[in-house]
């Protein structure tokens, strides 16, 4: 049997690339009526990002989306138009992340081991606190997108 393949020459998931989705989160501001974009800060990396997560097995891309936008904002969502998938590497494998623009429905973050900020931000204020240029990228797409987005 070979590292590609298992036992019958089919190749095993884990040597696909792992697969996750994710959510540019925005809303209009109560004050100014501006766009905001929800950041996320995760302790395990000291890094601010998108909220994203892994796909459980035979879960739909939107719907892990929409799910890890809940658990790691406490925010639900009404997605919107998607944004590129973005793929790198990640620990030496392969990652794909399938994003969404997703307007705030309402919910309140509660701060967990996983994320323990949010920050909801102008999105010039967004792109100078991401950690990576990829998740920069994101923001650029967003505000691309039709004002009806």
């Amino acid at each position: 049997m070979n590292g590609a393949a298992g036992a019958r020459g089919t190749p095993r998931a884990e040597d696909g690339p792992v697969l996750a989705a994710g959510c540019v989160l925005w809303r209009r501001s109560e004050w100014t009526g501006r766009l905001e974009i929800c950041l996320v800060h995760r302790p395990r990396y000291d890094d601010w990002s998108h909220p994203k997560g892994k796909l459980k097995r035979g879960e739909p891309a939107l719907d892990a989306a929409l799910r890890e936008v809940l658990e790691e904002t406490g925010h639900h969502c009404v997605p919107g138009a998607p944004l590129p998938t973005v793929r790198y590497l990640a620990n030496g494998r392969p990652k794909e992340v399938a994003y969404w623009a997703a307007e705030a429905a309402g919910g309140t973050f509660v701060p967990g081991s996983e994320v323990d900020r949010v920050s909801w931000l102008a999105p010039e204020a967004a792109r100078a606190r991401l950690s990576q240029d990829r998740d920069r990228e994101l923001v650029d797409a967003l505000l691309a997108l039709p004002a009806d987005h």
